[in-house]
């Protein structure tokens, strides 16, 4: 059950995420990023994705 909430939520917050980059009456990127973080946990692709992009970002601190 608490599977099937946190999956439900990190949908809702990626559709919350994608309306927010299509209108620019809110910023997107602060409901896309949590929803992707929690999904990656459930989702092979979307873990690959998020690894990547805090690669990425180690990459630009110089960590």
């Amino acid at each position: 059950m608490r599977a099937i909430l946190r999956i439900a939520s990190g949908i809702g917050l990626v559709i919350l995420g994608v309306i927010g980059i299509i209108l620019p009456v809110m910023p997107g990127w602060i409901f896309l990023i949590p929803g992707l973080v929690i999904l990656a946990d459930y989702f092979p692709p979307i873990k690959r994705l998020v690894d990547w992009a805090k690669a990425k970002m180690e990459n630009v601190r110089g960590i």
